[in-house]
């Protein structure tokens, strides 16, 4: 083994030291291996690495199970380029979830398509190194080229402990390096490595010990850890004052309570000014594009398809980042785990245990995720009963809906220091929440009776991102929003414009341009469509405009807003009224009534927050379930329970609002 050299970090005010062997020789471009995976336990920083190698903008989280599946990157260094694959955080590689089982395959090579690794980069938290070593033996075990990679060095040395890498080298039979991932520290010297892995060493079997008791194994990783000088930490006096809070059985769900109120107070308080910004940008934009264009169908498709339809969703965008912005902050901070624990009791009761509560509470962003997430439970009942439920929290594209409802038809009026808006908003995602552990424990106890598993997890460090990290996560969360803006809900857009256009009816000279603009309308397929579906909505307080929106949401959830900024676009060619302002003037020709009131914003609301209106989310179902039959329940019982919920809300709101 090559003798092991300490560096200090260069830059300014950084804290720690890496450490790492000498430095191998910088191979040609053909030189060398193509890949290496990259594998750590959940919480080890493997997520940060490989974004600061790759250039990625992977999801980071502090939470067991954020990286469900691998994830592929290049790294680049002058000519030479080598293929780096993120695999998901595993505490053992002989594991029982998905995930874990996952990570097994590939270092076995049993996955089609894909190769064998030809090098093995093992993560391990040095702040953890006790629980940590029994992972990077097992990699070891595999024979592969190996270096290993330990992270919160600086975190290890403000804590009055101590580390003797070169020991640890020795006895491992591998090159071990330090680095401070999310500050650059020690990435230099590992780019260095990753030009070569070819000059890694490569464990033998007397090296890997090969151990088969799970006694010897501890007994290993004690002698690793004396053999290393790995003194005890100082105890984290600050996390431990923090946690007697938010882990408290009734103080914590009472922290968690005041965190949701803030989050959608913020949401509303936070956006308006921003999204009146948006909303008069592009109206001026709509204008701006009539008087440049030739008065015709190309203007209209542009001004009344293109810019009303997807600017009628992208007003949005600022509830979306404050949305995101909490959500990460807290996620990276250390949080989320802090309540996956204390939710742990109320999961419970609904048949689900707590490690469900990080991919339900990854629904917030969007239930395919969550659903995926979902594979980092062991037990397959408890996987089946989250995946089915996930769709009822509400996600992201539920935003729009609710917050332009909500604008719409609830007053900005106070309840104590609170706004009513924030509150009703509050209100939905809550009966998402508990309507999803209410048919979990319907589910399980029924269909998908068993006992419940056991719990445990990991509890992170608190640590405090830096403002780039969190400002990545909230780009690229905003920066998803945006595309389907640019893609789904555009493409959406042109189609229902045609849908709305054409066929048109006879001109009539007595006719005001909005008034042969409504009959125009009022003769399209989009028409058609709406009508022929309107008796079974009708009970709901819903209209054909309303049911045209159900049935294009489809598509996303979300193209709701766009279809109906379309509809008024289209019936309204002069004013230009905002969306929100058109849906409470709008008047019923047939009836003299209005089309939309508080009882019907409210059936609205409810429709969405039970439904199943994303074709994706029921794809990605039947891959996660593995055939078509549960998708379809899922799709039929939500559809159902959104009828029924959608009804007795407007039946019940008619009579005492």
């Amino acid at each position: 083994m090559p003798d092991l050299l300490a560096c200090r970090a260069a830059a300014a005010g950084e804290r720690g030291a890496c450490f790492v062997t000498a430095a191998p020789k910088i191979p040609s471009a053909t030189e060398g291996l193509s890949t290496i995976a990259l594998v750590g336990s959940p919480n080890a920083g493997k997520t940060t690495l490989f974004n600061a190698l790759t250039g990625s903008s992977a999801k980071i989280g502090n939470y067991a199970g954020v990286t469900v599946e691998r994830r592929e990157g290049t790294f680049r260094s002058g000519d030479v380029a080598r293929r780096i694959l993120d695999l998901p955080g595993t505490y053992a590689l002989e594991g029982e979830t998905p995930d874990e089982k996952i990570v097994h395959q590939i270092l076995q090579g049993e996955i089609a398509g894909e190769p064998l690794p030809d090098a093995l980069l093992v993560v391990a938290d040095a702040t953890t190194l006790q629980r940590s070593l029994g992972l990077v033996l097992e990699a070891i075990e595999h024979g592969l080229p190996t270096l290993l990679v330990l992270t919160m060095i600086d975190e290890v040395k403000a804590r009055g402990g101590r580390l003797d890498p070169m020991a640890l080298s020795r006895e491992l039979g591998v090159h071990v390096l330090g680095v401070v991932g999310h500050r650059g520290v020690g990435l230099a010297p590992l780019r260095k490595f990753l030009e070569d892995p070819a000059s890694w060493p490569r464990p033998s079997a007397a090296d890997a010990v090969n151990i088969e008791n799970s006694q010897e194994r501890f007994a290993r990783v004690d002698a690793l850890c004396a053999a290393a000088a790995a003194a005890d930490l100082e105890p984290d006096r600050r996390s431990d004052r923090i946690d007697r809070v938010l882990l408290h059985p009734w103080i914590g769900l009472g922290v968690f309570g005041l965190v949701m109120v803030l989050l959608f107070q913020s949401i509303f308080a936070w956006a308006v000014p921003a999204m009146d910004v948006i909303d008069e940008g592009f109206g001026w934009l709509a204008g701006a594009s009539r008087e440049v264009l030739p008065a015709g169908l190309f203007a209209d498709l542009i001004a009344d398809g293109v810019i009303a339809g997807v600017g009628g969703v992208v007003i949005f965008l600022p509830q979306i980042v404050i949305l995101f912005t909490f959500l990460h902050l807290l996620q990276d901070v250390g949080y989320m785990a802090r309540a996956a624990f204390v939710i742990d009791r109320v999961m419970g009761w609904a048949g689900l245990q707590g490690r469900s509560f990080v991919p339900l509470l990854s629904c917030f962003a969007c239930a395919i995720p969550g659903m995926m997430a979902a594979r980092t439970i062991a037990s397959p009942r408890e996987r089946l009963a989250t995946i089915l439920v996930a769709p009822f929290m509400t996600c992201s594209a539920r935003l729009p809906v609710y917050a332009l409802l909500i604008a719409a038809f609830v007053p900005a009026t106070s309840v104590g220091p609170l706004g009513l808006q924030g509150l009703v908003m509050l209100g939905l995602y809550l009966l998402g929440a508990l309507t999803a552990f209410g048919t979990a424990w319907l589910l399980t106890s029924t269909l998908l009776r068993g006992q419940v598993s056991v719990f445990y997890m990991e509890l992170p460090p608190y640590r405090w991102p830096t403002w780039r990290l969190l400002g990545r996560q909230v780009w690229q969360s905003a920066s998803a929003f945006l595309k389907r803006a640019g893609t789904i809900i555009l493409a959406s857009s042109i189609v229902l414009w045609v849908l709305m256009t054409f066929p048109t009816a006879p001109e009539n000279p007595a006719f005001t341009p909005d008034q042969q603009a409504q009959a125009n309308l009022e003769a399209s397929a989009a028409s058609s469509l709406g009508h022929f579906i309107e008796p079974v909505i009708q009970p709901l307080g819903f209209d054909w405009k309303i049911g045209v929106g159900l049935v294009a949401s489809l598509a996303a959830r979300e193209v709701i807003v766009s279809t109906l900024a379309q509809l008024y676009a289209v019936a309204d060619t002069e004013s230009g009224t905002p969306l929100r302002e058109a849906l409470k003037n709008d008047i019923d020709p047939r009836t003299g009534e209005r089309v939309f009131d508080l009882p019907t914003a409210l059936s609205l609301l409810v429709f969405f927050v039970f439904a199943l209106q994303c074709t994706s989310t029921v794809v990605v179902m039947a891959r996660e379930t593995g055939g078509w039959g549960w998708p379809t329940l899922a799709f039929t019982y939500m559809l159902g329970l959104a009828w029924l919920g959608s009804f007795v809300t407007y039946q019940v709101a008619t009579r005492l609002l």
